[in-house]
């Protein structure tokens, strides 16, 4: 299928609720219970039957659902010689609980050679048919560099690299070297998930940056010129979007704060092709920020949201719709969730059963709005 019409009216974000046979052999891999190829053998049947239910919804993007992967992020950078992870002792503060995800450091410098992302990609590249196209989720470079210059990485950092921008172009490189394997691959559609945004815009940013106004412009700066550089020479037939959240764990979030701060630069200056943007509650601040987006970019609201089984009201969603579509054409926006339902392998707490209800859902008021 051609990727001229990425992104969809209708979409989603990318990652889907374990099974729990695939839940269970994760956890006998671990336990040495299982070989690895016997892990690889549950991962793909469970793939193959994704895929056929997000067929039969009718969507037009197919993913793993990020089924090979212990976290959205995490795992990507796991993939590159120079990083390290341990089990955390404390977990990330999110809203009401910790984000109990290993600890992701830098052990030398970065490089990268066969990602393992190549081949979970190719896997799905297989199951595409006319109406489908293979979508490739992996995280920002800027959440790659927020990781490893955070204060809790900073002095590690420091031991490899000198200065923030060497590192930026250790990154960015790396960066553009996994794209174009997925490129050659067949990869056409690829979504960069970058949480590092809704971390700039929190009320509480400079503590978690560890520095003042003047530093975290800096940072921001820093931010969306490690995006842009990873993506500098990119194939013209490549579809390139971002999605934005301020993070997603077990139905909890870490950040919130409206777009506001960063719109001109992000929305403005980022060098994508789309937006996915987290728009499901208040933490999101209005959709004035919209008014930024430059050139023919679209952006894909997140209304419906996938921290909360509660189904929203069509009618009240067609009506969001339509108060963003003061700001953007409506014809430049798109519907989805505001983020995956399973960030994490632990997933968010609502049932298989009501994650697909709300993606039924999704497609309905989409074909409402724009025929």
């Amino acid at each position: 299928m051609s990727n001229a019409h990425i992104p969809f009216r209708y979409d989603y974000v990318g990652s889907f609720l374990r099974p729990d046979v695939l839940k269970q052999a994760r956890a006998d891999f671990e336990a040495e219970i299982i070989s690895r190829e016997a892990l690889t053998a549950v991962e793909d049947a469970a793939i193959r039957d994704l895929v056929a239910k997000q067929k039969k919804a009718g969507y037009s993007v197919i993913t793993d659902g990020e089924f090979r992967r212990a976290t959205w992020h995490l795992d990507f950078m796991w993939g590159f010689q120079g990083v390290g992870h341990s089990r955390t002792d404390t977990g990330l503060p999110f809203h009401d609980e910790a984000a109990l995800i290993d600890d992701t450091y830098l052990t030398g410098k970065i490089s990268v050679d066969h990602h393992p992302f190549v081949d979970h990609f190719k896997f799905v590249k297989a199951l595409e048919d006319a109406h489908t196209v293979a979508k490739q989720t992996i995280p920002a470079p800027a959440q790659f560099l927020e990781q490893m210059i955070m204060p809790m990485n900073i002095q590690g950092t420091r031991t490899f690299y000198a200065t923030t921008q060497e590192l930026i172009d250790d990154i960015a490189a790396g960066y553009r070297k996994v794209i174009r394997a997925l490129y050659d691959a067949g990869c056409r559609n690829i979504q960069l998930d970058d949480c590092s945004w809704g971390v700039c815009v929190d009320p509480n940013a400079l503590g978690f940056f560890g520095t003042d106004a003047a530093g975290l412009a800096e940072v921001e700066e820093q931010l969306l010129a490690v995006n842009d550089l990873a993506l500098r020479d990119k194939p013209a037939d490549l579809t390139v979007t971002t999605h934005i959240c301020r993070g997603n764990f077990h139905s909890t979030w870490a950040c919130q704060g409206g777009y506001d701060a960063v719109a001109e630069l992000v929305f403005g200056r980022e060098d994508v092709d789309a937006y996915y943007l987290e728009f499901d509650d208040e933490r999101s601040g209005s959709f004035a920020p919209l008014k930024a987006v430059s050139g023919d970019k679209k952006v894909v609201l997140g209304l419906i949201t996938t921290k909360s089984p509660v189904l929203e009201q069509k009618n009240a969603v067609i009506a969001r719709i339509h108060e963003a579509a003061q700001y953007l054409p409506l014809d430049r926006l798109c519907l989805s969730p505001q983020c995956g339902f399973a960030s994490c392998e632990v997933g968010n707490k609502l049932t298989e059963e009501e994650q697909w209800a709300k993606l039924t859902l999704v497609k309905e008021i989409a074909e409402e709005v724009w025929g």
